[in-house]
């Protein structure tokens, strides 16, 4: 029945048609699922070899970016230039800004796309992202992850996680999630067959990436779309190489023109306009609290010129934390302290940025992390052994470099373990930088600082439980750690800080979610916890539909009941009463 259901189901909305399975009545099979294995690269390994023949091949030809808007590619106005933010006097592309008018012939024309990308089957929808998922896998891997080293500063382990890997993985399984949700379908009794349309929104879908994760950038955009939504897609002005070999890839995979129109360019007039056009239909966005929460506001200010209400999914970074009770394992909590807070440089929405550490620990920890630091490569990311770059931009290094300076001018409260070096000669190098603080409104333990920058606070065992609602007491709530062998302990732990996180780990640090293994977001102030690689975040670019079909309708209005006589008007009345009543329940 669930097989005839998918074939069949096809309706009408604005003289455009959505189908969902198979024409031929067959259930959808999608490919075994599994998470993409990552390259581990080294010095002398041949991956490694042709990643950094990529590298240099970027580096020596530098790419014209364009605007793509219906399959049209625009090279107009003032180019802008993409440098290495660890060789920021290099130039490896020049992109262009879309103008006002483009960016409303980008809406136009993902609106005219969506009357046949929402009509296809949802098998030829999938097997473009299936596609693009074995393009990434193969011919599109080094190229990816050599524009995510160049343009956004991640060394080699960390691009090949990011770009690769967990591209790779949103487009595999979000396949998988698609058809599960496609499948679900309501029970019908004899003579009625009852079925369930997941179409895809009225209208159109703004996707907003960030500069940090080449994977999200892709996913932001094309999750709406695997569902039938067009997107018009703003790429982060410092994220553009990796976004421009995205839409080859799209390109290449066969993905129709229109679909994903991507528009780099002014974010306050590409949203201005976006947000006052009547077929807005929601947003997919990664980035800054403020930002969010300013969309968020004129979208409730615009609500009267919508078609729809809007869907609002969005994740906008925390102030992720690491708890340690008297009971954990020191060497296991301070690599995940370093491997946490240091990774990409502290530019993960989830890196370690306050760890909580008790007194009894304290001095073996430190002793560990200040070991593990001295050995930490800062450099280069192009060459294998280098563990961290420089961080994304000006306006990044120097606000890193003012935290560190406040701590050097708090000095009463504040010590620097270890790093606190800043050099932006050649790029905006900010090395590892360990604080301790024993003040516990510093503004360096509470707010969010986006660099290689992690402080802790040390408290007496025997306060625990009010150190744990210091770290509850946080806005934020995107991701949390939690170190301890008692499981006593742990469970209390997690009892107390239950809306801290959204990821919450157990002896691990709190970056690194998998797509399939730990679906990913947070609320609070870290957004709408939607759950990215997961059937949850798909949900919300859906407008089910319920139908009933009757085989055997009645054909004249009496029920049952009135068939029978009454001894007397009382007991009809009664009845009719009650009959009334019931109705209006169902």
């Amino acid at each position: 029945l669930r097989a005839v259901t998918r074939s069949r189901n096809v309706f009408k909305i604005s003289s455009r048609f959505v189908r969902h399975g198979i024409s031929n009545g067959k259930s959808i099979e999608i490919p075994a699922v599994g998470n993409a294995e990552n390259i581990e690269y080294s010095s002398y390994e041949e991956e490694t070899m042709i990643l950094q023949s990529t590298i240099q091949e970027f580096r020596s030809n530098p790419v014209e970016i364009p605007i793509v808007i219906n399959g049209k590619e625009y090279t107009t106005g003032e180019p802008k230039p993409v440098r290495p933010p660890y060789d920021h006097q290099a130039v490896v592309g020049r992109y262009y800004e879309a103008t006002r008018e483009q960016v409303r012939e980008a809406i136009a024309g993902s609106l005219e796309a969506r009357k046949q990308w929402a009509a296809l089957p949802s098998e030829q929808r999938l097997s473009v992202f299936l596609k693009c998922a074995h393009l990434l896998s193969t011919t599109y891997r080094s190229k990816l992850n050599a524009a995510t080293i160049v343009g956004q500063g991640k060394n080699m382990l960390q691009a090949e996680i990011d770009s690769a890997c967990e591209l790779i993985d949103f487009w595999n399984f979000n396949a998988e999630f698609a058809n599960r949700i496609y499948e679900d379908q309501p029970i019908s009794e004899p003579g009625v067959w009852n079925r369930m349309e997941y179409r895809p929104l009225e209208g159109f879908v703004y996707a907003v990436s960030p500069f940090n994760f080449t994977a999200i950038a892709g996913n932001l955009a094309s999750a709406p779309a695997m569902m039938g939504n067009v997107c018009v897609w703003k790429p982060s002005a410092h994220a553009m190489l990796s976004g421009h070999w995205i839409m080859q890839l799209y390109k290449e995979a066969g993905l129709p023109d229109g679909v994903i129109n991507m528009i780099p360019g002014d974010p306050a007039m590409i949203t201005e306009e976006i947000l006052n056009h009547p077929e807005f239909a929601g947003i997919h966005y990664t980035g800054s609290t403020p930002v969010f929460q300013n969309i968020w506001q004129t979208i409730g200010n615009n609500i009267q010129k919508y078609k729809n209400y809007p869907r609002i999914v969005g994740e906008t970074g925390g102030k992720d934390y690491i708890f340690a009770h008297p009971s954990a394992k020191v060497n296991a909590l301070a690599t995940a302290m370093m491997r946490g807070a240091y990774e990409f440089q502290g530019q993960k929405c989830s890196a370690a940025s306050r760890a909580f550490i008790p007194a009894s620990l304290w001095e073996e920890v430190k002793s560990i992390c200040k070991e593990q630091m001295e050995r930490m490569v800062v450099g280069n990311p192009e060459e294998a052994e280098t563990m961290v770059g420089a961080v994304i931009h000006r306006e990044s290094f120097e606000r890193a470099k003012s935290y560190i300076q406040h701590a050097r001018d708090n000095s009463k409260t504040h010590t620097i373990i270890a790093g606190g070096e800043c050099d932006d000669s050649i790029g905006y190098f900010v090395h590892p930088t360990l604080i301790q603080t024993t003040d516990p409104n510093s503004k360096i333990l509470n707010e969010e600082i986006f660099a290689p920058i992690l402080t802790v606070y040390v408290y007496d065992d025997n306060k625990l439980n009010e150190t744990l609602d210091l770290c509850e007491s946080h806005p934020y709530g995107l991701t949390g750690a939690i170190f301890a062998q008692d499981r006593y302990a742990i469970q209390s732990m997690m009892q107390r800080l239950q809306y801290s996180a959204g990821n919450f780990y157990i002896n691990d640090k709190p970056t690194g979610a998998v797509v399939g293994q730990q679906p990913f977001g947070g609320s609070r102030l870290s957004g709408t916890n939607d759950k990215a690689g997961s059937y949850l975040n798909l949900l919300r670019w859906v407008s089910p539909m319920t139908i009933k079909e009757n085989f055997n309708p009645p054909e004249d209005f009496p029920y049952p009941y009135m068939e029978k006589g009454y001894d007397d008007e009382e007991d009809m009345d009664s009845q009719l009463e009650y009959s009334d009543e019931d109705e209006e329940s169902q």
